[in-house]
């Protein structure tokens, strides 16, 4: 009985094709983590600022286009919609190697590159993330938002290693090949998918695009949960890509670690996000899950100082070895979380929810490339290193400014709004007797209703919790 409950998600042909072409595709993507900067260091010899400039490009799309994209995807389909993204990033990809073979390729290009990538991105991911309650039982979210981050931290080890092979052996700007071909696979898993998504609900007077976004920052900004957790997640993302801009510089020119070898390292720090997938639903049910994240935060925040301790020789592993114990933490924070906004934000706004929360999250990614490239251009790449490994070593107190601290576990549902009082019944209007004042009578002052007129409306007004 046990073993059919857990594998029942694997049952499930729409969950498993969904689950292979997102896995696939993360793969690829990963791949291409590494042969991107590699083509900026190695074949155009570009400086830290512009590596770092390229890693900021794929981001920027997030705080251009991430809140409307919310609005639109609330009233789009969403497979077409990943479909049509994928389909767009494949070519893009490919035009990169055909530009390196007629020897035309420029930085301008692969910037241009990473920014209409980029601009994909940000409707897939907000597409992808409201359409898995589609496929997935709302009681089977948590065990398959962890087999998705399982296996997208399996697709980074694979990828960041795959990429360093593969531009070992082949060059960086051919690894992007393998990218291009992930997002074909991804395409055919989306197209086999049976099951029917429901049309979006459309209100009879549809509301304009600005007024649905407003909507969907408002319930992100007044829900105390959501609040504290969005503030987290964006100036974690701005100091670990911080560092994360830099590191495959710091790598090459001061650790002096060669191309296949750079993927290999960058792989060893993914080998925490697997275990981060793994770990986190046996923490939540041992622990609770606001306890469990928090726990899981504080406990690796601090091994991030160990990434600018590497030196050349035996001491580089302490590089993989802090980037494993981070990423724990933060694979295993984002499955409790991910399972945590699909069931508790109201579906008819799940779409610009996400996409509140991603332009916070996301949109720090840029700020922190370019932050990290101009650190390690000023201070230096190691001193930059201390000094964002730093940062995020004490983030973790963020999360204790909310109501998580007082918790066990994070509400599962939406709160609920408080029933609008019953209209009340106009009464005859009689003359009332000389001197007297009624209700509602111009001589009455404004502030004069009842403590039970008081409570009727205080509480007709729905709470934004």
């Amino acid at each position: 009985m046990n073993a059919r409950r857990r594998d029942g998600l694997l049952r499930q042909r729409d969950f498993r094709l969904l689950w292979a072409g997102e896995t696939t595709s993360r793969f690829g993507s990963n791949i291409t983590g590494v042969a991107m900067p590699l083509v900026a260091v190695v074949t155009l010899e570009a400086s830290t600022f512009w590596v770092s400039a390229l890693a900021a490009a794929a981001w920027v799309p997030w705080l251009l286009l991430g809140l409307p994209a919310g609005a639109w995807v609330d009233r789009l389909p969403r497979r077409p919609l990943m479909v049509a993204c994928n389909v767009g990033s494949l070519v893009l990809l490919l035009s990169v190697p055909a530009a390196a073979w007629l020897d035309v390729l420029t930085m301008t290009q692969l910037l241009v590159v990473s920014l209409l990538t980029g601009v994909a991105n940000v409707f897939f991911s907000i597409a992808y993330r409201v359409y898995v309650p589609f496929v997935v039982p709302r009681e089977h979210l948590t065990e398959a938002n962890a087999k998705l981050q399982g296996s997208e931290s399996a697709a980074q080890l694979a990828g960041l290693g795959g990429g360093g092979v593969l531009a070992g052996a082949f060059g960086a700007v051919n690894g992007l090949l393998a990218d291009a071909a992930t997002f074909l696979v991804s395409t055919l898993c989306l197209l086999g998918i049976r099951g029917k998504e429901p049309v979006p609900e459309r209100p009879e007077r549809p509301q304009a695009l600005r007024k649905d976004v407003a909507e969907g920052l408002r319930h992100t900004v007044r829900d105390p949960y959501l609040r504290v957790l969005t503030t987290y997640g964006t100036v974690t993302n701005l100091l670990l890509t911080g560092y994360q801009a830099i590191l495959t510089v710091f790598l090459v020119r001061e650790l002096h670690v060669g191309e296949a070898t750079v993927g290999w390292l960058l792989a060893g720090s993914s080998v925490g996000g697997l275990l981060g997938a793994v770990v986190a639903t046996p923490m939540a049910r041992r622990f609770g899950t606001a306890r469990g994240m928090l726990l899981c935060k504080f406990a690796t925040a601090p091994f991030g100082l160990l990434i600018p301790l590497a030196e050349p020789g035996w001491r580089v592993v302490l590089l993989p070895v802090g980037g494993a114990v981070l990423a724990l933490g933060v694979v295993s924070a984002n499955v409790i979380q991910g399972a945590f906004r699909q069931q508790y934000c109201p579906p008819q706004l799940l779409g610009r929810v996400t996409a509140s929360v991603s332009v916070a999250n996301f949109g720090a990614i840029p700020i922190g490339s370019l932050l990290g490239g101009v650190l390690g251009g000023v201070l230096g790449l190691r001193p930059a290193l201390w000094l964002l490994t730093a940062g995020l070593a004490v983030s973790s107190a963020l999360l204790l400014a909310g109501p998580l601290r007082a918790r066990r576990d994070l509400p599962t549902e939406p709160p609920k709004q408080p029933p609008a009082p019953p209209p009340v019944s106009p009464r005859p209007r009689t003359r009332p007797p000389a001197g007297s004042t009624e209700p509602g009578d111009a001589s009455e002052p404004a502030d004069s209703a009842g403590p039970a007129d008081r409570r009727a409306l205080r509480y007709a007004v729905p709470e934004q919790g």
